[in-house]
């Protein structure tokens, strides 16, 4: 007998996630800040601002380094960002034919401004997706790793949170899902993914972690990740399913029996 799919809403971040963007603004950030006199690495922005607004990650910056960024920091870093988009961006392999056969209602909620969220997205050819339901950390009091922005979205769309399920990269994103009560799906397809990522993901709350595109069609449409009511655990809640646990990555191909498992036979050309 099938079980009905706990989910109500997937709630996607967008760079990582939907488009391969992280890339591109890291390797700017990098560029910006060794240039202004504050020598960072792309791997350091990867690893320290990955999934936080641009006002957290100069808020960061200038109490580390003791002074303020330059005035026009931001709008250079953002100009040149936009021009990566224009010439370098894509979408993260395999999301568009997801979404197409996806059968849950779905929406963005991110980190990045409302212009630069439409530049990528309509230029991946993702916008029609998800338009209207695009949400921005600048709607909201607190960005991430708050949870105000995935609380705000889920109200949004008329869904309780704990029949979300968020899609996030970074370990930001992956606390502010947690800490609305929300199942997350960590999501390391993305090109600025090190290694251990997934590991770091895990560690941060994620239930289970999908490397492609493939494997998270089968988590979304098969409800192979439970509700995070039902596997939160241990210190803090964190959402480590237990079948998972110390078996390093944890991914979606992993040998784990979950009890919500529902055939899904029209998804089957997405994990092909």
């Amino acid at each position: 007998m099938r079980q009905q799919n706990p989910y109500e809403l997937v709630i996607f971040d967008c760079d990582g996630v939907l488009i391969d963007s992280e890339t591109l603004a890291s390797r700017i950030d990098a560029e910006e800040l060794t240039r202004i006199g504050y020598p960072t690495s792309y791997s350091e922005v990867v690893l320290r601002f990955t999934g936080l607004s641009s006002a957290t990650m100069r808020k960061m910056i200038e109490e580390d380094w003791g002074r303020p960024l330059p005035s026009d920091f931001d709008a250079i870093v953002q100009s040149r960002i936009k021009e990566s988009y224009r010439t370098e961006l894509q979408a993260i392999s395999g999301i568009d034919r997801l979404l197409h056969q996806l059968p849950l209602p779905r929406c963005v909620a991110s980190s990045s401004a409302p212009d630069k969220l439409r530049l990528g997205l309509e230029l991946t050819e993702l916008w029609p997706h998800f338009h209207p339901h695009v949400f921005s950390s600048v709607m909201v009091k607190a960005g991430k790793p708050a949870p105000d922005l995935f609380l705000f979205a889920a109200a949004q769309m008329d869904t309780e949170p704990a029949r979300c399920v968020v899609v996030e990269d970074s370990i930001a994103g992956v606390r502010a899902g947690v800490a609305a009560g929300m199942t997350v799906i960590g999501f390391t397809a993305g090109g600025h993914c090190l290694d251990d990522h997934g590991q770091r993901l895990v560690s941060a709350g994620a239930a289970v972690v999908a490397r492609s595109a493939g494997e998270l069609g089968v988590l979304l449409v098969t409800s192979e990740v439970q509700p995070s009511s039902m596997v939160a655990e241990g210190p803090g809640n964190s959402m480590c399913c237990n079948a998972l646990r110390g078996k390093g990555t944890h991914s979606a191909s992993a040998n784990v029996h979950l009890s919500s498992l529902i055939p899904a036979p029209h998804m089957a050309d997405v994990v092909a």
